[in-house]
């Protein structure tokens, strides 16, 4: 529960010049605490899910489905953890990861080395991330894939030689509390839909950033969304 004692996050500024509010429970938990969260889509309530949900899946991408169906909930394909991954400059970069195909690793014995723990001791789960392709989006291909670094395609890793690279994602909250996605390789470029049409089962796109601010357009916004607040309507803010 959010009381008073956290309206020191009114002044918290992610990747850009509008401030997170403290009362908006979803974006807090995302951002701050790593909690799962829904990616309900600005303008029709859809949200957003790996087109493949087993965890061996590396080559698929994801889409936007209007309807949660009893596999997609049980298998957590509708969530997804806003995962800290260090800065680019001032701003604070993110993997996108599924919580859908997540691989919790197998505790290392006594004395071994504590690498990829949390502050608690315990191995951080694997999660396959949302990644670009190196040529996004001028590729008329699909332009992201759902997987963990090593094992996506040559053309979704690094030119860097880090595999990380075409992982990384500046979060900017926008005016109404939604959120974008803009990848570090592709700065001109945001999340967004296959051929700009927002409409069941959509293929998601990394496309140009034709509204040309911080907040992208409205087609490219999302809301973070505790599973409790599925139900709520948000699309008839732009009707």
């Amino acid at each position: 529960m959010y009381t008073q004692e956290r309206t020191a996050m009114a002044n918290l500024v992610v990747g850009g010049p509008v401030a997170v509010n403290s009362y908006d429970n979803a974006i807090v938990a995302a951002l701050v605490e790593n909690r799962p969260v829904m990616l309900v889509h600005a303008f029709n309530g859809g949200y957003l899910r790996p087109v493949e949900l087993k965890e061996d899946s590396h080559d698929k991408g994801v889409k936007l489905s209007t309807a949660l169906d009893p596999a997609t909930k049980d298998a957590q394909g509708h969530l997804w953890h806003i995962t800290p991954a260090g800065f680019f400059g001032q701003r604070p970069l993110y993997f996108i990861e599924s919580a859908a195909g997540q691989v919790s690793p197998t505790p290392s014995g006594a004395g071994q080395a504590a690498a990829g723990r949390g502050d608690d001791g315990v191995p951080k789960p694997q999660r396959r991330r949302i990644t670009v392709h190196q040529e996004a989006p001028k590729s008329t291909a699909d332009t992201v894939q759902v997987g963990l670094p090593d094992k996506v395609g040559d053309k979704w890793r690094g030119k860097n030689g880090a595999p990380e690279d075409t992982q990384l994602w500046v979060v900017t909250v926008t005016p109404w509390g939604g959120i974008t996605f803009v990848p570090i390789t592709h700065p001109d470029a945001i999340l967004g839909f296959k051929d700009y049409a927002v409409t069941a089962d959509s293929e998601v796109r990394l496309t140009y950033n034709w509204g040309g601010d911080f907040t992208g357009t409205v087609i490219n916004t999302f809301y973070p969304r505790l599973p409790n607040e599925w139900d709520v309507p948000y699309h008839h803010v732009f009707t």
